[in-house]
């Protein structure tokens, strides 16, 4: 038990797509995960930063934009960040001052290109990386951009032990966005770098959801921490679409959260919760990961390289 940290995975929403707001609630749960769960390891959702517009569609039809869904996307526009940004350093100052290693889903600002984006910050070297997801889904690809092959990090950091603090204990962390983990090739290029706390911002709320994760630890030997939003009509602005625009009620939930946090042997160790905003929080024995890899190891002794081989282009 000696080679363990203690991570979280935080279940909250965007402030009615507010920044300011948004950095406000985000240094609060940073700081109630260190100060009240002692964690050095915090996961928040898709999105946290900048919002998941659920129920937009931005007035897009085959063939035919209209003005109303271009100044749909202005607003939205203007709620992403560039990275890095002030709101960028924000985070690193609030990783710094609680010593919290910080993993968040950002929809960030480059030029006149939006990207869903998981931001790694170190409360030591600050903004250490990104990963742009690779493949918006459905509708997503209205307001996205694509991610591409150089913004695949898995980033070694060094934790002190939570049970031993004397002893340094080494990670390697990766972060795949909602329905990347449904890109099979993706997780065996992150399987291949050896990530070992393999970090999930989503917004996929189904109950399906959950076996997605438990599958994923058990196929990569890896813990899996899943961050979901959980969001009602009162978290968007008033004028927001919603599922049913005859009933608008400011409980009515946008987003059902079941943010869980899985054992590299598929073992459900927190969660999954569907409370409005909750920090689950565990113990990660890396060594848990080794026992794992006794009898599966799926790009190493449980693969067939001579038969089937993965190419990635990691280029710009």
């Amino acid at each position: 038990m000696a080679n363990t940290i203690r991570a979280s995975v935080i279940q909250s929403c965007t402030a009615r797509f507010n920044l300011s707001e948004t950095l406000d609630k985000f240094e609060k749960l940073t700081r109630l995960a260190k100060e009240r769960d002692g964690s050095q390891l915090v996961v928040f959702p898709e999105g946290f930063i900048g919002g998941y517009p659920k129920w937009s569609t931005f007035s897009c039809f085959v063939g035919e934009r209209i003005s109303e869904g271009r100044d749909e996307f202005v607003r939205y526009y203007n709620a992403a960040v560039e990275i890095p940004s002030p709101a960028t350093d924000r985070i690193a100052e609030v990783s710094k001052a609680t010593g919290v290693f910080v993993v968040m889903g950002v929809i960030e600002r480059d030029v006149g290109t939006l990207y869903c984006t998981a931001i790694f910050v170190d409360p030591v070297e600050g903004l250490v990386a990104k990963h742009r997801k690779l493949l918006p889904t459905a509708c997503e690809r209205f307001i996205w951009g694509q991610g591409d092959g150089s913004t695949l990090p898995v980033v070694a950091k060094k934790f002190q032990s939570s049970v031993e603090p004397t002893r340094t204990v080494e990670t390697k962390i990766s972060a795949t966005i909602c329905w990347e983990n449904f890109m099979p090739l993706l997780r065996t290029y992150y399987y291949s770098l050896g990530t070992q706390i393999y970090c999930v911002p989503t917004v996929d709320s189904r109950e399906t959801w959950e076996s997605s994760m438990r599958h994923i630890a058990f196929e990569g030997r890896c813990f899996v921490l899943s961050a979901c939003q959980f969001a009602t009509e009162k978290d968007y602005p008033p004028d927001h679409p919603v599922a049913d625009a005859s009933d608008r009620n400011p409980d009515n939930v946008m987003i059902n959260g079941g943010s869980l946090i899985v054992s590299p042997l598929g073992k459900v160790l927190a969660g999954p919760t569907r409370k409005p905003e909750d920090i689950l929080t565990a113990d990660l024995d890396l060594d848990d990961v080794v026992r794992g890899k006794f009898d599966l190891d799926t790009v190493g002794h449980y693969s067939r390289p001579d038969v089937f081989q993965l190419k990635a282009n990691i280029s710009p």
